[in-house]
């Protein structure tokens, strides 16, 4: 049967990464790349920080435009997919034309998460995901002199840092008994609640709200359930995101928390493979399935992915890793905390830099560094190479952790 083609659908770092490496990889058949955004494809972890800073702030693209062109990549901006016919062979597009195709790459991230409360799709409250969406909140903080943001997460707290860098009033609504409960370890966030809260943020914790407050129609601050009142003149929700399935759905493909993957990245219709934030797998590490939500989760994967649609892949087994930019605080993890009983800390919380081990049955499954960069380069290295750290020596200040990884490696 001929090749008629590739199409990828999704264009962030981990659709341009699979382009990049199929080329790599010696595909010279036709490739093409949607994008439902007008721009260059672009970085992301900007969003909520860089481009709501700058006075005048362009997306920064992943890769110039001579890239594609050089390539033959053909990056469709604007385009929007709407079905994947896989027994005619072809991605369907909104303006009715059709990509005819052999093998199809789903790289469609997440849509952010809605609460189900009265006024939540109201004007006014707004949401991150996209470069427009990082100017509709640089608007909003600029008309305003108090930002609410709902929701303790990553993005929630970077959006809530940055609008307290700018100055403002903020006032953050966590559901949880702390920040970020579902991603670290109880001392990252309790050390991020004493930084947020020092640089002027009102963080409230156990605050369920049970509605947006509007005035002339326009999101003016939440209601919560023990009947407090918020009033703030921008609204953010930052409550998590879903992934993007709904193409997958229609056309065949099995979910399971997103499009379901096997340890190469195909799904269950072996001509359709899904990478980044839409995508899980089975975890070699936790054994069960997940679904990440990085830059280096998409790109490695992509990686991973091109090698599969081409016939000639390993099984994806990185070590996943992760960061946060929350104003000058940088929090970074190498691991996944799920399942961790045992939490070791090395360094001071009070000194602004340390590090949280954490172990399960005795083994080391993830670290979490805030401002202490070394830290998380080893705890990569470690968990790599699967180097035997015990939480004694994770603990001693004085342990060398960089001749444990020498010898594991020898």
């Amino acid at each position: 049967m001929s090749d008629k083609g590739i199409v990828i659908v999704g264009a962030s770092h981990g659709g341009v990464q699979l382009a990049a490496s199929l080329r790599e990889k010696g595909y010279d058949g036709p490739l093409t790349m949607l994008t439902s955004e007008p721009d260059l494809p672009y970085q992301k972890p900007p969003l909520s920080k860089g481009y709501i800073k700058e006075p005048d702030p362009k997306p920064t693209p992943l890769r110039p435009e001579k890239f594609y062109t050089d390539r033959s990549i053909d990056l469709r901006l604007g385009t929007t997919a709407t079905a994947l016919d896989l027994s005619g062979g072809e991605v369907r597009l909104a303006d009715g034309s059709a990509i005819p195709c052999s093998r199809i790459a789903l790289a469609v991230g997440s849509r952010p998460r809605k609460i189900p409360i009265p006024n939540i799709d109201a004007p006014g409250v707004l949401e991150l995901r996209t470069y427009q969406d990082s100017q509709a909140i640089k608007a909003g903080f600029n008309a305003a002199s108090s930002v609410l943001v709902i929701g303790g997460g990553f993005i929630g707290l970077e959006i809530a840092a940055t609008a307290a860098v700018l100055g403002k009033q903020v006032t953050v609504l966590e559901a949880e008994s702390r920040l970020m409960a579902r991603a670290v370890s109880p001392a990252v966030s309790a050390y991020f609640f004493g930084y947020l809260t020092g640089l002027g943020a009102d963080i409230r914790l156990n605050a369920r709200v049970s509605g947006i407050r509007l005035s002339g129609g326009i999101a003016s601050g939440a209601d919560l359930a023990d009947g407090s009142v918020i009033d703030a003149g921008c609204v953010i929700s930052g409550t998590g995101v879903l992934p993007c399935t709904e193409l997958a759905e229609a056309a065949g493909p099995a979910i399971d928390n997103g499009i379901a993957v096997g340890p190469t990245m195909l799904s269950s219709v072996q001509e359709v493979a899904s990478i980044g934030d839409c995508a899980s797998y089975v975890h070699w590490q936790v054994g069960r399935r997940v679904r990440l939500e990085s830059v280096q989760n998409a790109v490695d994967q992509a990686k991973t992915a091109a090698a599969a649609l081409l016939g000639d892949a390993e099984p994806y087994r990185e070590v996943p890793w992760f960061w946060s930019d929350q104003a000058e605080a940088k929090l970074q993890i190498a691991g996944l905390s799920d399942g961790t009983e045992t939490a070791v800390l090395r360094g001071d919380p009070e000194s602004g830099s340390f590090s949280a081990f954490l172990f399960a049955d005795g083994k080391l499954r993830c670290v979490e560094s805030v401002n202490k960069a070394g830290d998380h380069a080893l705890g990569r290295r470690l968990l790599s190479v699967d180097a035997g750290l015990t939480p004694e020596q994770a603990g001693d200040p004085e342990f060398d952790l960089r001749a444990l990884v020498k010898r594991a490696r020898s």
